[in-house]
């Protein structure tokens, strides 16, 4: 099973995700205790293609497609955005206080702390975020 959101770079957007994912979740039989999270992980993902890869004053779009394959589920994030590889950001050290820690590299971590799988890859003028999370 596999459905698709298109999301514009407005903040608006956001929006869209908890209810896109919970009616994904619904159909593909994933446990109600995971949507949560799930939402979290990909929310972190979205936000920072919307409000990251564009300039604020162009209007341009983003591709998410979610998929259960198995005991897999697949989120599979695109956009023309500028390259930008989450999983090179440094990891965040939890172990320092909020005023220590450098900024940025917390939501990255979230999502790797939720998912199974976390890869990126550029293909051509798109970035392509894939994660993955078993059953």
């Amino acid at each position: 099973m596999e459905k698709e959101l298109i999301l514009r770079n407005k903040r608006e957007d956001i929006s869209l995700l908890a209810p896109f994912i919970e009616e994904f979740a619904s159909q593909a039989g994933v446990p109600e205790g995971l949507v949560f999270s799930l939402n979290l992980a990909v929310e972190e993902a979205v936000s920072n293609v919307i409000l990251y890869a564009y300039p604020p004053d162009e209007e341009h779009t983003a591709s998410l497609v979610a998929s259960r394959r198995g005991n897999e589920i697949t989120f599979i994030l695109s956009d023309t955005g500028k390259e930008f590889d989450p999983t090179s950001v440094p990891e965040a050290d939890i172990t320092l206080s909020a005023e220590e820690r450098e900024i940025g590299g917390l939501g990255i971590f979230l999502v790797e702390q939720i998912m199974d799988t976390v890869e990126y890859q550029r293909t051509g003028d798109k970035n392509i975020l894939t994660l993955k999370k078993l059953l």
